[in-house]
Order: structure tokens, then C-alpha cells, then sequence
């Protein structure tokens, strides 16, 4: 019996409009009442999360900033991890060689020195938004992380410059092929869970989880049952071959296999 589900958001519980679908919401309510405590592990912002949940009704823990921050049911902060000073301060101010937008995630939101209503689309559900500043402005501390947006080869030829440079001290992720997050090293949404249930008093074996990309990959790998999206990036799929695939998030798959799972367990599943 699973008794926690995490759920990554966008690419997996959400439509690919970034809104949640009818049935997955339905769905959600009646795993609550199963009952099995739910989990949304994201790399959204937490002051946004908290007002999606207050807005379709659910309760649920949050693990956010892929898991730089974790909150419990009535917003009491239970862990956070920043990006070293040295580090930020790094970032911030070096001149990397890229036309990648950069961005930062504080406890008091998201700052980018970019003006591109763009990036808003995925998070017209949400009304959140970013606020703009000079990044080289910030505090050195209190950062939970940084991510660079850009297509998808350009953020892999940022790749090895930003490894060349930090080496071990921290973290480098696609959150999805177009987002490039840096984090503290060891912070992401596997090691985040792992806190969460060793306080709740539930094994990781007694989890499951759903995503799609490389920053769900830990998450994936360390519970009892780990499910991949038909969509999911490619390198995720191939790095975790042993995970079952199930649908795509167009077609809200999530809800498609748990309801599978509540009713018809004994059966072979299928995403069709």
C-alpha cells in the first residue's frame, strides 16, 4: 500500500497549457480520501504553489525550487537549502558566455533582469510573476536558486562552463528542455522527499511519484514506484529505462494510471 504520491507539475500533473485538468483534479480528491497524503515536487516558486493549492482546493505537502524548500499542510517551512554566497555572488556576477536569460529564486519571489511577457505563459494558471531587478543587486545570500532559460542547445553549451567553473559545489539540472536550474549541491527533489517522509514516519518504498524531467530523476529513482511520462525529455527516459512509461500529460495521464491503481489493480496497465 502506497501511503505518500509526489507529483511533479508542469509536463506531468498539468496540461501542456499549464492548467489542471478536470479529471486529474477529481482524481486528486479521491487519492486524498484513499487517504494518501499528497506531494507536489516542483521547480515552481512556493509562494506560487501555495496559491494554485488555496485556488483548486487541495491540501498537500510542497517540496519547491526542486526541492530548495519544503512546507507542510499549513504552510510551516520545514527545510531550506541556498546556494552558497560564493556561489551566488558567482553566478550573479560573471559574464558567462550565452544569450541565456538568467533568473533567481528567493524567499521573496522570482527576479530576472529580463522584461519578456514569454515567460509568463506557463504561469497564467498562477497569476505569479516575476519582478524585475538588477541581479548583480541581490543579497549573496538567502538564494535557493538559479536558472538560465534559453532553447535547448544553447543551455547544453552553457553546460560545461558552468562545471568547469563550480566543479562540485553545486548542481546543474534541466528542469525541462528550455530551463537550466542551478542548486546547492545535493538539493533536489529526491533528497527532499527523503526529509519529508523520514518526518511524516513513511519509507520511501511506500511512495510513489510521477515526472517528466531530469529534476525529477532522483525523486523517480528512490521510491517504491517511480512512473515516467510518455513525454518526458529523452535523456530521462533513457538514464531510468528500468521506470515504467505511462501517457502523455495532454491526455492526463496521471490521473489515467491512478485511476488504474484505485480500481483496477489486479489488471495489467496499460496508457492506451
Amino acid at each position: 500500500m502506497f501511503r505518500l504520491a509526489a507529483f511533479d507539475m508542469d509536463g506531468t500533473l498539468l496540461l501542456p497549457d499549464h492548467t489542471l485538468g478536470e479529471k486529474t483534479l477529481a482524481t486528486l480528491r479521491q487519492l486524498a480520501e484513499k487517504p494518501v497524503k499528497l506531494t507536489f515536487a516542483t521547480g515552481r516558486h512556493y509562494l506560487e504553489m501555495k496559491d494554485i493549492l488555496a485556488n483548486i482546493g487541495l491540501d498537500g505537502f510542497l517540496i519547491t525550487g526542486n526541492g530548495t524548500r519544503i512546507h507542510d499542510l499549513s504552510g510551516n517551512r520545514l527545510h531550506a537549502s541556498d546556494l552558497s554566497e560564493d556561489c551566488a555572488h558567482e553566478l550573479l556576477h560573471t559574464v558567462w558566455d550565452t544569450p541565456a536569460s538568467l533568473h533567481v529564486f528567493r524567499d521573496d519571489g522570482w527576479f530576472t533582469a529580463l522584461d519578456d511577457p514569454d515567460l509568463l505563459i506557463p504561469h497564467q494558471f498562477s497569476g505569479f510573476r516575476y519582478q524585475l531587478q538588477d541581479l548583480r543587486l541581490l543579497p549573496d545570500s538567502g538564494n535557493s536558486k538559479v536558472c538560465f532559460c534559453a532553447p535547448h542547445e544553447t543551455l547544453l553549451a552553457l553546460v560545461p562552463q558552468l562545471e568547469a567553473h563550480f566543479g562540485p559545489r553545486l548542481d546543474l539540472c534541466f528542469s525541462a528542455a528550455d530551463c537550466l536550474d542551478v542548486q546547492p549541491a545535493g538539493s533536489n527533489k529526491g533528497s527532499a522527499l527523503a526529509l519529508l517522509t523520514a518526518g511524516l514516519g513513511i519509507e520511501m518504498a511506500e511512495c510513489m511519484a510521477f515526472g517528466d524531467a531530469m529534476n525529477d530523476k532522483e525523486m523517480l529513482e528512490g521510491v517504491g514506484m517511480g512512473l515516467i511520462m510518455g513525454n518526458a525529455l529523452p535523456v530521462l527516459k533513457s538514464q531510468s529505462a528500468h521506470l515504467q512509461i505511462i501517457g502523455h500529460c495532454r491526455n492526463q495521464a496521471v490521473s489515467h494510471f491512478l485511476q488504474h491503481w484505485l480500481h483496477t489493480p489486479h489488471l495489467t496497465y496499460s496508457p492506451e
